[in-house]
């Protein structure tokens, strides 16, 4: 069933995919793509798996830990849940009926999601009893016998409790692993690093998001260079479906009430998720149940409940009845289990006529699984760029005539007559950011080589073939990878520098583009903004940040691979000519946003290489070109459509009014490009220069005097103060 694109919201993101049918294809053990892929390195002691909601990384897990019990040596699999919900997830399974030689079994007294109890420390403290029998027990051949699943509550208290050594030659298996932080606050990232650094313990991490979402990295540097990892990418997820062929990613603005807004953006025909906002938010009228109320109102007449399910009815204009599980009220907790265990119910699992529309406050999110959700409907910014990708992927998953999915934030405008605008303005630019890196998370993956290295291995450079000299742009059909020669471009040396380059630049570009400074320069002040001062200083510093052990030059590698990756995505959509302006003879905004709409839907994976070809056709690509695009330029392009016209100046007027100050530390990163510089060039930044980052980096060194001037005169008056 195929729905026309919601006229009011210009998806600044939007995908199609080539519908292979090779995410759903199972080799002779029942392995899918992924996990395949997975279960070729399941000798490794820390395995990483990243993988996208839908591609079966739960089965992934199972058929490594099978081998692990059976042919490694491992007495035990504990698997670590955040949630009892989740541990639905890792539940009985014949595997042996798609072809492995083994099942999939948890014995009831181990499932210790089911449970009763909540998570809370004095009911997960008692739960600890019950993996201390289980490590104390002897399950013998018996794979039921020898796997225990609990939450990441329970693990942390025994790990507390009963210390690291209670858990050697085990296997720890971890779901949704950017729960784990490195931060010393986290228990579970301490614990562990205490688990790796005595070495005795294999470790399966598992997520979907790998990026926190936060500031925080997962992983400290040195345990993540452990980890062997598996990546499969959205790109090839999606591209490998059956049904779904477009994914469209948008923000619309509200003013007022945002329940007034939602009858604006909720399309009934579609299967939807609706997210309202926390109670203590901005955009709540604090009163949840008033706001399901209201949001059912626009829907049409409320006809009563679903005694079985606890749905409630609701009959539209055209005569039609939806069923609408209400997630928000639990007021009662026997019509609450009612209507979850209904949605839950693996026997509908199937069945797409079952519920319409979902309205939840802090469930179906993550692990949720209803594969027939078409439009995910999230009202105010959430509270990480994780929970944003989270819930996005509740719209992704592939089901029979599902041909398109979105994702829709509303957010409230800025105006002037606001007493809130820097938080408005704040949540605007989170919403944009998330949609930002989403985009990266969707694009198939780049390899970057200098000029002239060849040919590499896999990639197919179109009839003519690789041209020595030429500018040459090859695609690997398995993969999606798309290879760009860039000409200065700096390789990494180091180990860990290729992995980072490899492996870690969407974690790279999701902390940039997180990075509010960039962001509001870069999008609301592009008048007054040197590209450079993004690219280069505030993406090097969060690099160095980041990576501290790495050389300066493999710093400025990765640097230059995660700006390449950005540069070139965002140029390859304005190549196209999407959306770069109103379409010629536009009438009212909203037939201007659907025509942007309808031709921002034709940019998808697919003919991104398209517009990459032309981007790079017309430009000798190097390092210094891609330094000197903005990286949201094409973000403001839509930004420009989709919001009111006076309200963007005002906004963008209160940023250009701020004035900014060269601290010390970026007076240091711009003279030592001043001395890069001066090698390169033969002179010194000329502070009247009228290129304005030659100029910018006089300035810097400038500053870099005063500074050093002023400390030597505090030290001076310090000492004779002293004296």
């Amino acid at each position: 069933m195929t729905h026309p694109i919601n006229t009011l919201t210009v998806p600044l993101v939007s995908i199609t995919t080539a519908r292979s049918g090779v995410s759903a294809k199972a080799n002779e053990l029942g392995m899918r793509n992924m996990q395949e892929r997975a279960y070729a390195k399941r000798g490794e002691q820390y395995l990483l798996i990243k993988s996208p909601p839908a591609s079966g990384k739960s089965r992934a897990l199972m058929f490594i830990a099978l081998d692990k019990l059976h042919n490694q040596g491992l007495k035990q699999a504990i698997v670590v849940v955040p949630e009892r919900s989740i541990g639905g997830s890792f539940a009985d399974e014949a595997l042996t009926q798609h072809g492995f030689d083994r099942d999939w079994k948890v014995a009831p007294q181990w499932n210790l999601c089911n449970a009763p109890g909540v998570d809370e420390p004095r009911i997960a403290r008692s739960k600890v009893e019950a993996v201390r029998k289980f490590l104390a027990s002897d399950g013998g051949d018996s794979s039921d016998l020898r796997v225990l699943v609990c939450t990441h509550a329970t693990f942390r208290f025994a790990v507390e409790e009963l210390g690291v050594q209670a858990f050697d030659n085990r296997l720890i298996g971890i779901d949704e692993f950017h729960h784990v932080s490195a931060n010393p606050d986290n228990k579970l990232g301490n614990q562990l690093g205490e688990l790796m650094a005595r070495n005795q313990v294999h470790v399966v991490a598992m997520t979907g998001s790998y990026f926190r979402g936060d500031s925080e990295a997962v992983l400290a540097p040195a345990d993540e260079g452990k980890f062997e990892t598996v990546t499969y990418t959205y790109y090839e997820q999606l591209n490998g479906y059956q049904w779904l062929k477009s994914l469209d990613i948008g923000y619309f603005f509200y003013t007022g009430r945002y329940v007034d807004a939602v009858a604006k953006v909720l399309e009934p025909a579609l299967k939807t998720i609706v997210h309202i906002p926390n109670v203590n938010s901005r955009e709540s009228l604090k009163d949840k149940e008033r706001e399901v109320n209201e949001i059912m109102h626009a829907l049409g007449e409320w006809a009563g409940t679903e005694e079985k399910t606890g749905f409630h009815l609701i009959k539209t204009q055209d005569g039609r009845t939806l069923k609408v599980a209400d997630l928000v009220d639990d007021s009662d907790a026997a019509k609450r289990a009612r209507v979850l265990g209904a949605l839950k119910d693996p026997a509908h699992k199937n069945d797409r006529s079952h519920v319409d529309i979902i309205i939840a406050l802090g469930m179906a999110k993550e692990g949720f699984d209803w594969i027939w959700c078409e439009h995910a409907l999230t009202i105010g910014y959430r509270s990480s760029l994780t929970e944003v990708v989270q819930i996005i992927g509740r719209a992704t998953r592939d089901a029979p005539g599902k041909e398109r999915a979105r994702f829709t934030n509303l957010i409230a405008e800025p105006t002037a007559e606001q007493s809130e605008v820097a938080e408005a303005v704040n949540d605007m630019l989170k919403a944009i950011s998330a949609s930002l890196l989403m985009e990266q998370v969707l694009a198939p993956r780049y390899v970057f080589t200098p000029r002239n290295v060849g040919a590499q291995e896999g990639f197919d450079y179109g009839p003519g073939g690789y041209v020595a000299g030429g500018k040459n742009l090859g695609v690997n059909k398995e993969t999606g990878e798309i290879h760009i020669e860039i000409n200065g471009l700096t390789k990494p040396k180091s180990k860990e520098g290729q992995r980072i380059c490899k492996e870690d630049l969407n974690e790279v570009i999701a902390a940039f583009i997180q990075d509010k400074p960039s962001l509001e320069r870069g999008l609301l002040d592009q008048e007054h903004t040197i590209p450079q001062e993004l690219t280069i200083q505030r993406l090097g510093k969060i690099v160095r940040e980041r990576y501290p052990a790495l050389s300066d030059a493999d710093q400025e590698a990765v640097r230059q691979h995660a700006i390449a990756v950005i540069n070139i995505t965002q140029q390859a959509k304005l190549a196209l000519g999407t959306p770069d302006q109103a379409p010629e003879g536009a009438g009212t905004a909203t037939e201007t946003a659907a025509a942007l709409a309808a031709n921002t839907a034709a940019v998808g994976n697919t003919d991104l290489i398209d517009g990459v070809r032309k981007f790079i056709n017309v430009r000798d690509l190097d390092i210094d070109l891609i330094d000197r695009i903005n990286p949201f330029e094409a973000a403001y392009a839509v930004l420009a459509k989709t919001m009111d016209e006076k309200s963007l100046r005002q906004i963008q007027a209160s940023i250009a009014s701020k004035k900014l100050t060269i601290s010390e530390d970026e007076a240091r990163q711009l003279a030592q490009r001043a001395l890069q510089f001066k090698q390169e060039r033969g002179h010194r930044p000329e502070i009247t220069s009228n290129d304005a980052w030659e100029k910018r980096m006089a300035e810097g060194v400038a500053a870099l005097t005063r500074y050093r001037n002023q400390a030597k005169a505090a030290a001076a008056t310090g000492g004779t103060a002293n004296g």
